[in-house]
């Protein structure tokens, strides 16, 4: 007869063990974890000797303070802190990697253009054609577009709207200085004969996912560009187009998403009726605002 099998307890995280361990810690130890539960991000990317500078002990002290809890020292403190933070800290600790191996200036625009470069054929060999031509019938169907991205994604957003405002009838832009709350105004107004286009990246904004999400659940049709399968806006996304965005010096490389996004509105651009036509009319509107637009209609008239 087998014996039942029954389920190992959850692992407990550092936080629950340092709050259960507090009250038979001594005074300079129980500083420590006051300082860890309060700052544990900050504690995370933190040397012992910088920690310890922070809460006024002894590097010595500090160590303890890691066997007291039940570790082996404070790297496996450290670990354990980063446990949870690996997508907030993964920009921390590319950039420290690279400090520790200091170049020139001229070294550095090297590396970045080298990544750039990288990042963009990454995801040119990884585009799928189906997925391009479905991304664009979605827009050109679609009786409105709104367009949803907030931190690092807002401006991509803002050059995404910008770009499809040529070619679409109604472009609405939900990355505002109103934040997410303009956002939330606009949901009451989405059908499922639109479109939201939501951009979001590592680290995925709470907001962005979650105005996604309600969008989602009204029936409105979704197209993401995101960062891969298994990023959070997939699962919501009817379509979805993904940009490569490996850096060393930040969360993201955001020159392939601009360049998928100059590519989206170019294929939307060839697929549009009337695209030489808008692009007249546009030009003749911003024509009194260009720099020397006036000297060289004067100069076209005297010929």
């Amino acid at each position: 007869m087998s014996k039942p099998v029954h389920a190992s307890p959850p692992p407990v995280s550092i936080t629950a063990r340092i709050t259960q361990a507090r009250m038979q810690l001594t005074p300079s130890h129980q500083q420590i974890a006051d300082y860890v539960l309060k700052h544990p991000l900050q504690a995370a990317t933190m040397p012992i000797d910088e920690l310890a500078a922070a809460v006024g002990v002894s590097v010595a002290t500090a160590n303890r303070f890691a066997r007291a809890i039940g570790l082996d020292g404070y790297p496996m403190l450290r670990a354990e802190l980063v446990k949870g933070f690996e997508a907030m800290l993964a920009p921390v600790e590319k950039m420290r990697v690279r400090l520790e191996k200091p170049g020139s200036a001229h070294d550095a625009f090297l590396a970045v253009l080298d990544e750039s470069q990288n990042n963009i054929a990454a995801t040119r060999a990884a585009l799928e054609p189906a997925a391009c031509e479905a991304a664009v019938q979605a827009i050109a169907a679609a009786r409105r577009i709104y367009v949803l991205g907030y931190g690092a994604s807002g401006w991509l957003a803002g050059m995404l709207a910008r770009g499809l405002d040529m070619h679409c009838d109604s472009v609405h832009l939900l990355a505002t200085v109103a934040g997410a709350t303009d956002g939330a105004r606009q949901l009451p107004r989405m059908a499922a004969q639109d479109l939201l286009i939501a951009i979001s990246f590592p680290r995925y904004l709470r907001d962005t996912v979650a105005l996604t999400r309600a969008a989602h659940e009204r029936g409105v049709p979704i197209l993401a560009l995101t960062d891969g399968p298994l990023a959070p806006l997939a699962p919501l996304a009817r379509h979805c187009l993904f940009a490569k965005t490996e850096s060393y010096h930040a969360a993201n490389s955001e020159t392939t998403v601009l360049a998928l996004i100059e590519a989206l509105v170019s294929a939307v651009a060839l697929h549009t009726r009337g695209t030489l036509q808008n692009a007249a009319r546009m030009t003749e509107a911003v024509l009194p605002w260009l720099h020397g637009a006036g000297r060289a209609a004067a100069h076209n008239a005297c010929e």
